[in-house]
Order: C-alpha cells, then sequence, then structure tokens
C-alpha cells in the first residue's frame, strides 16, 4: 500500500532505485525503526551517535529533524554531540553541531 505522500526515500531515489527505496520503507523504518525494544527517541540517538561516529554527514541533518520529532531536545543533541567529541573525534563532532545549529528551531 503506497502512503499519501512520497516518503523521503522515495522522493530522494524513487525512480533510480525502486528497491533500495523498498528496503528503506518495509525493512528500515517499517520493521527495524517500529521494533518495541527500543523508543524511537532511543533509536534516534543512537543512530545520530553513529552517524557522528562515522562521519556520515549525509544522513546526518534528516536524523537529527528526526530525532527532534521523536522528543530528543535540541540541549540533548548539544550534549550527546560534545560527549562525541571525546570518542568519535573533534572535527565529527563539529561537522555534527554545525548540521544541528543550522536547523536549531
Amino acid at each position: 500500500m503506497m502512503p499519501a505522500e512520497p516518503t523521503p526515500a522515495q522522493r530522494l531515489i524513487g525512480d533510480f532505485a525502486p528497491k533500495l527505496v523498498e528496503l528503506t520503507d518495509e525493512v528500515l523504518f517499517g520493521d527495524v525503526w517500529e521494533r518495541p525494544g527500543l523508543s524511537p527517541r532511543d533509536r534516534s540517538l543512537i543512530t545520530i551517535s553513529a552517524l557522528v561516529a562515522l562521519y556520515r554527514t549525509g544522513q546526518l541533518e534528516s536524523h537529527l529533524r528526526r530525532g527532534l520529532d521523536n522528543g530528543l531536545t535540541t540541549d540533548e543533541l548539544v550534549e550527546a554531540i560534545t560527549h562525541l567529541a571525546f570518542y568519535a573525534g573533534w572535527p565529527n563532532s563539529m561537522t555534527a553541531i554545525t548540521t544541528l545549529k543550522e536547523i536549531h528551531p
């Protein structure tokens, strides 16, 4: 069943990589993100931490927004990113914090 509006993955690559969109929408966000073992807030914090640590900047902005939508506060994200500077590297955290500042509500 198609959602009323295209998903972010459909808008980004729908015509180009339909199978990757299907896996993203149905498996990752339809199954993994919906498992009851962790709250969406906790999943966002874990995902953002992994993206910062691995310097995956292409996905960071959308997951920061998702984290805010899932109940993380800007202050919590600032604290998490600051903490990560000592474990994931200063440049990674500086990039993440400037990305967060750009989308700060």
